[in-house]
């Protein structure tokens, strides 16, 4: 009876969420409101199926360790520090603000302080997944603006992850010890998980991971990320007392910092997905819709701090540190939303007897709401510049430029970057070879490839190099596909290169695609799916045989290129 109940559970679950997901997307909004929705769907507050609560809280459990070690493989300390000067202070001031509008607002219905600072907490973290998906969707995620909304959330998220593991020993079960030892002893309990990680993580994991990578086992090493993830988390909770989702963090980072950090984001994290959205469902599942009637005021004041308290205080921040206007912006309207960490914090409230039903439901409401609206008000923002730049003096007031004489209105723009870029996959023989003429002719090499020992070796030789599997989307992303004037497929043996191929025209539609194919009947297939140019080991065999028989045979250069160029249009569809 307990499987058929975790069948129906997951099924029902995932049905749901899978249906508005789509729904939801093809709406154009964040399939977390669709999940969410799911599970309000599936919940025990709408008439239909009811799926097992205690049972998608124990899978969503997963979820929350996988979403944190997400987090901590995608931190990276080198971009927050190249934006520490506006994102850190920014965070921070941020963070209380919001914190200390959503604690006044709570404690103005009838909550404790300690119940309302909680519910602050949950209102001042964004969403990383809408946050990420809103840049990425407006081209805007590598540019600065993109790169301060990602080193303010990692500051954000930081925040969170403290305040997950300082709750538990700030507002749990009353004790006689005072309260300051008990907040040494957990620092003491984090101090030596955070040794015992950096320890397994520079001595016994990256040597598991060369010896399972040398396996060319997918399988293996996604199972291997996983227990990675999994196994720290639980440690951290039985060993050292602290919250999973640090341990989790902690992982992430580990792996993160290492060379495998592509590929484990690549093939490992699916799973993590899967798991996070039973956590979104297992949030929906206790939204009462009902019961935000008696308390519309909670709701619509929560709306309020995040849809106008939190951006207008990040907007004035950004712009107040001489930033210009556009960044302000951009960093203040994708910073107008919250999502999982919000649910993480108010689970954390509620499992301590904190927060009431009343406080989830509130949050599950601001939530889709924003989530709904964040896209919209961000596709505002071209508009608004260019109705702003219609008006030049006022536009070189807000970006703080000097009015030059005669200004017509005309705003100069930047030139795009024109270097040259390729991405080579596969370093073997050809590869290598590759390499050497594009760097030796001044165009910058970015080399995808599985054998991390070579890896290595490009990084030591100052050779951009990631170690990863190049039929995944987010490989070929980290590699910079979407802005390289080229693409090579330097391995003639490589499984599923027409996937390949098209995923690269996906990202970018203009970038050449050099391929090479081991048989000729291969040269349609890679054609079709966009190579410009294909070379075949057996096509190339015979052009070379022809010319030397001609050459032999006394045979001059036009009698030479004239059989080479039919050659061409015979064995490889060339004219």
């Amino acid at each position: 009876m307990h499987e058929y109940t975790l069948i129906l559970t997951l099924t029902g679950g995932l049905g749901a969420a899978l249906v508005l997901g789509y729904v939801t997307h093809r709406l154009g909004l964040s399939p977390i409101v669709g999940y969410l929705l799911a599970g309000t769907l599936v919940g025990p507050h709408t008439p239909g199926f009811v799926a097992d609560m205690a049972m998608a809280e124990e899978l969503a459990e997963i979820g929350v360790i996988l979403l944190m070690f997400g987090v901590g493989l995608q931190f990276h300390i080198d971009e927050l520090l190249a934006v520490r000067r506006v994102a850190i202070p920014g965070a921070v001031v941020q963070s209380a603000v919001a914190t200390a509008l959503g604690a006044v607002l709570a404690h103005a219905a009838g909550w404790s302080w300690s119940a309302g600072v909680i519910f602050g907490l949950a209102l001042s973290v964004a969403s990383t997944v809408v946050l990420v998906r809103i840049l990425s969707d407006n081209n805007d995620l590598h540019t600065q603006a993109g790169h301060i909304a990602v080193g303010w959330l990692v500051v954000e998220d930081l925040f969170t992850v403290a305040a997950l593991v300082a709750l538990p020993a700030l507002l749990g079960k009353a004790t006689t010890t005072p309260l300051w030892i008990d907040l040494a002893m957990t620092g003491v309990k984090v101090t030596a998980l955070v040794a015992f990680t950096a320890f397994v993580g520079t001595r016994v994991i990256p040597r598991a991971l060369d010896h399972v990578a040398a396996t060319r086992s997918r399988e293996l090493f996604t199972l291997t990320v996983l227990v990675t993830a999994l196994g720290i988390a639980v440690a951290s909770s039985l060993i050292f007392n602290v919250s999973m989702a640090l341990g989790a963090f902690l992982a992430g980072m580990i792996v993160g910092r290492s060379d495998y950090s592509f590929r484990a984001a690549s093939e490992a994290l699916p799973m993590r997905d899967a798991f996070a959205v039973l956590f979104f469902v297992s949030v929906g599942m206790l939204f009462d819709p009902g019961a935000l009637m008696a308390y519309p005021a909670l709701t619509l004041g929560a709306l309020g701090v995040v849809l106008v308290g939190k951006p207008l205080v990040a907007f004035l921040l950004v712009w107040a540190l001489k930033y210009r206007f556009r960044a302000a912006l951009t960093v203040g309207v994708a910073l107008a939303q919250i999502g999982e960490f919000s649910f993480m914090l108010a689970t954390v409230g509620r499992d301590l007897g904190v927060l009431t039903t009343e406080a989830t439901n509130a949050l599950v409401a601001t939530s889709i709401t924003s989530i709904v609206l964040n896209p919209i008000a961000y596709r505002t923002i071209r508009p608004l510049e260019r109705s702003l730049k219609a008006r030049p003096r006022l536009w070189a007031i807000l970006n703080r430029e000097p009015l030059p004489p005669g200004l017509s209105g005309a705003v100069p723009q930047r030139t795009a970057d024109s270097s040259h870029r390729a991405v080579v996959i596969g370093y073997g023989p050809t590869g290598r070879t590759v390499v050497r003429l594009l760097r030796d002719n001044d165009i910058v090499p970015t080399v995808i490839e599985l054998n991390i020992a070579a890896v290595r070796a490009l990084k030591d030789e100052g050779v951009d190099a990631i170690y990863g599997d190049a039929t995944r989307r987010e490989t070929m992303e980290a590699a910079g596909v979407a802005h390289a004037s080229t693409l090579i497929l330097s391995s003639a043996g490589m499984t599923d290169s027409d996937e390949v191929i098209r995923m690269a025209r996906g990202l970018n539609p203009d970038i050449r695609v050099l391929a090479r194919a081991p048989y000729l009947r291969d040269l349609p297939v890679l054609k079709a799916a966009g190579a410009d140019r294909v070379y075949s080991a057996e096509g190339e065999v015979a052009l070379a045989l022809i010319e030397d028989i001609l050459d032999t045979l006394g045979a001059t250069s036009e009698q030479i290129d004239r059989e080479r160029a039919r050659a061409h249009s015979e064995l490889l569809g060339e004219g």
